[in-house]
């Protein structure tokens, strides 16, 4: 059942399902919360309360927000992260890898430990070589630049199939329905804003981490030429000892979607950890 947090500047939709410790789910950009179905309902059965949020201008949340950047995305996280009675742990995908490095940054008391897949939490730069070297990180620049820069639907449909190497079952019905989303008054400008935000906000945030951090990257992520180099960096810009990385093998950026055994496999028992902690 969906569920409505007012801020002054919009309205954010979420859902939550089961009981125990606090875990919310933050999807990517041009997206929705039910990228999170199939991780969802597992950490749910593990003993854990989820909450699912719609990014700002995404899925059933308003749209015509003042700005859509990490910082923006990292004050919702707090904010529903306070009205359910946090701490929390965040899970954030993609840009919201981001935005939860600075949740995490800014509101340390809500914030007990970090997940981040398939992170745009550094500053990025077109990586030359790679182009030349691998095939897919070219196709998804290619892509990326006619979707986010452009607004091109289309381009972000076909984005997406690279993305995913192993489709879930219900891909077709679901990509469509990501995609007519997408065309809804307001939704692109608020896919674009994201798409040209920089993540050098995150990037500046990371050394100012207090809890622990999980980085999850696949193999087969086109976003990048080398997605375990990523991950490394991310951990490496963090203070000594709080991050660790996993790196599944043949996954692409929305690992979640591809392969949630695996995730939730690295996932729980990080929650285990830190939810003693908290």
């Amino acid at each position: 059942m969906t569920e409505f947090l007012f801020t002054d500047q919009g309205t954010l939709a979420f859902d939550v399902e089961g009981e125990g410790p606090l875990v919310v789910l933050a999807h990517g950009m041009g997206d929705t919360r039910r990228s999170y179905r199939f991780l969802a309902p597992r950490l749910v059965a593990a003993g854990y309360r989820v909450a699912a949020l719609d990014l700002r201008g995404c899925g059933e949340s308003s749209t015509g927000w003042d700005g859509y950047s990490r910082t923006d995305i990292a004050g919702d996280l707090v904010a529903l992260v306070r009205h359910l009675g946090g701490p929390a742990v965040l899970v954030g995908q993609s840009i919201s890898g981001g935005a939860a490095t600075i949740a995490a940054a800014t509101a340390p008391d809500l914030v007990a430990g970090l997940v981040e897949l398939a992170p745009f939490t550094r500053a990025q730069s077109v990586d030359v070589p790679g182009l030349l070297r691998v095939r897919r990180y070219r196709q998804a620049m290619t892509r990326l630049a006619l979707a986010a820069g452009l607004g091109n639907v289309g381009a972000w449909g076909r984005y997406l199939d690279l993305a995913v190497p192993a489709k879930p079952q219900d891909w077709a019905t679901e990509r469509a329905r990501t995609l007519d989303l997408l065309r809804e008054p307001g939704r692109t400008a608020a896919f674009k804003a994201m798409g040209s935000s920089k993540p050098t906000d995150a990037g500046a945030a990371l050394r100012d981490v207090r809890c622990p951090v999980l980085v999850v990257e696949g193999s087969a992520d086109p976003d990048w030429a080398d997605p375990r180099a990523e991950g490394e960096r991310v951990v490496a810009d963090l203070p000594a000892g709080l991050g660790e990385l996993a790196v599944l093998d043949g996954v692409g950026h929305y690992l979640h979607l591809e392969a949630p055994d695996a995730v939730a496999a690295l996932v729980v028992p990080f929650l285990q950890r830190t939810s003693a902690r908290a």
